[in-house]
């Protein structure tokens, strides 16, 4: 892949995607990410190659040692030369496979890599970093992504209207039932005619919640019908979803700015205000966990949220940076 002077340097991207950067590099990458659309292009498509990458890892034949000492003397060069050498530590039983990985991503690079980057059929990519994005599709369909999560689809629709996304989205198909609306998620694939619903993939595990409509989400060629107030839930380990009604509307808090709970659980209001907040919850008292709360936050503050909280349940709110521990 060539390295030009207005794309990021592919060692770093490499760095990035083995998960070893500094703070610094790593703001330095999601920088570059957000200041041009190109630039996002540029990383979909390198992560495409990366994860293409391990499936040629499961066969790779490369020394894994030297592989390792390779890329330290060529990230090393990069480093201030003042500082001396930066020593990377690592448990290296952990780092063998993302090696083979690395190592493949180097003949994709130079092989299949070009392809991906040049193919006739231009894909458009959109990234949301560090806030919520909305997205207008070629059919007219609304997507609102939320915080480090991206699409990427072609630059015109065809017969199929075929969507990858990573991460979490929220669509509003425009109807069109001679073009079916197909969304790729992991190994998850959701179809639709014209609907509203949202997509998260986190941790392993998908979610899809219908607002209006129906859609059909598959996995091995098992499929579940989804319609309003409706919820599949598939994990990695999963060979088919899981069909469940849907009891809140937490699911909404990114686009609309309002938490709504509806005889909610206290975990699951945590666990959506660590997201939300990028702090660090936790439950101090386990007695207090399934305790279900009705209230709705609109444009709160999280200062305000957890005052709430703390009345509400009577406990304890305890600060110190962003971790905070409910008592």
């Amino acid at each position: 892949m060539k390295k030009q002077t207005d794309h990021i340097n592919d060692d770093l991207l490499v760095k990035h995607m083995l998960g070893i950067t500094t703070p610094a590099e790593q703001t330095a990458v999601e920088t570059w990410i957000t200041t041009d659309a190109a630039n996002a292009k540029y990383y979909e498509h390198f992560r495409l190659i990366w994860n293409e990458s391990k499936k040629l890892a499961a066969v790779s034949t490369v020394n894994e040692d030297d592989a390792w000492k390779r890329f330290q003397q060529r990230v090393g060069a990069n480093e201030n030369a003042g500082d001396g050498a930066r020593i990377i530590k690592t448990d290296f039983s952990t780092w063998r496979r993302n090696l083979a990985i690395a190592a493949s991503l180097l003949v994709l690079l130079g092989a299949a890599g070009f392809w991906l980057l040049k193919s006739s059929h231009p894909q458009h990519v959109v990234y949301a970093s560090n806030a919520v994005k909305l997205d207008t599709l070629p059919d007219g369909s609304f997507v609102t992504l939320n915080k480090q999560s991206s699409i990427s689809y072609a630059s015109s629709f065809t017969k199929e209207r075929h969507v990858k996304l990573e991460g979490e989205a929220f669509f509003n198909v425009a109807q069109d039932p001679g073009r079916p609306f197909v969304i790729k998620v992991n190994d998850v694939t959701v179809k639709v005619l014209g609907t509203s619903f949202n997509i998260k993939s986190a941790n392993g595990k998908t979610e899809v919640i219908v607002e209006t409509g129906a859609v059909e989400v598959t996995k091995k060629h098992n499929s579940v019908q989804l319609q309003h107030n409706e919820k599949a839930v598939v994990t990695d380990q999963d060979a088919a979803p899981v069909k469940q009604e849907n009891t809140d509307e937490l699911y909404n808090y990114y686009r609309t700015q309002t938490f709504v709970c509806k005889k909610t659980p206290l975990w699951k209001l945590v666990n959506i205000l660590n997201e939300a907040y990028d702090v660090n919850i936790v439950i101090g008292n386990a007695d207090k966990q399934d305790m279900p709360i009705d209230v709705t936050f609109q444009n709160t503050s999280l200062d305000d949220a957890l005052k709430i909280i703390a009345l509400t349940y009577n406990i304890t709110v305890e600060k110190n940076g962003t971790n905070i521990t409910l008592k």
